[in-house]
């Protein structure tokens, strides 16, 4: 679990602030307007906000407490500006922070849905190289990620980060993705079936004493 604990408002900020760095690095830092309108994006957000701009603003600033945004003035405007700080607290890559943003703006997902979603930001080539990066999130010293068993039906488990508050710990799986190879080997129907014919033998040896052992109180 992470100490940082978002609130989901700050989940939204940070996410956003993510986005906008690798979207429109042009735009970027981010003014509370244009942080307000990017949180508020019907596109790529689970749940679809309304936040207004003094709703984001203290979100910024509970970020800005956490030390995970900071505030900047432009060269000749007077206007706020609004960046993460991420990187001061954890060493990521463009793929590990391609996939915590959509974490933090989509909520549980997929390796799959992940892939897809993370393709402007960076393309992965394969699904295991995104399961992969997956692992490495889930399995570090200070973990950013964690995998929830699969939903009744489905055979897939979905990923979820780890940085906010509202995480669910009950429904965490430390461990990387199974493999076929790491998957315990279960009892065929043979050994079950040996087992229990030599349960009964042992049972009738031990049958065949005791009458025994009556028979000789008449002789």
């Amino acid at each position: 679990m992470s100490a940082f604990q978002l609130s989901p408002l700050e989940t939204r900020v940070l996410g956003c602030l993510l986005e906008k760095e690798r979207h429109t690095p042009e735009n970027y830092p981010l003014s509370l307007h244009a942080l307000t309108a990017a949180c508020n994006q019907a596109t790529n957000r689970e749940p679809v906000t309304g936040y207004d701009e003094a709703t984001v603003e203290a979100g910024v600033n509970g970020l800005r407490e956490k030390k995970l945004a900071t505030v900047i003035f432009g060269a000749g405007s007077r206007v706020q500006k609004y960046r993460h700080k991420l990187p001061e607290h954890f060493t990521l890559d463009p793929r590990e922070l391609a996939l915590l943003c959509v974490l933090l703006l989509r909520g549980p997902q997929t390796p799959g849905e992940l892939r897809t979603r993370t393709e402007r930001m960076f393309a992965f080539r394969t699904l295991e190289d995104v399961q992969a990066r997956l692992d490495e999130l889930a399995l570090g010293e200070a973990p950013l990620v964690a995998v929830q068993p699969a939903r009744p039906g489905q055979k897939e488990r979905r990923y979820l980060q780890l940085l906010s508050a509202e995480v669910p710990e009950e429904a965490m799986v430390a461990e990387p993705w199974p493999t076929a190879s790491a998957a315990p080997a279960a009892p065929s129907r043979l050994d079950a079936l040996s087992g229990e014919v030599a349960a009964l033998r042992t049972e009738v040896v031990a049958l065949r004493e005791e009458l025994a052992a009556f028979r000789r109180q008449f002789e």
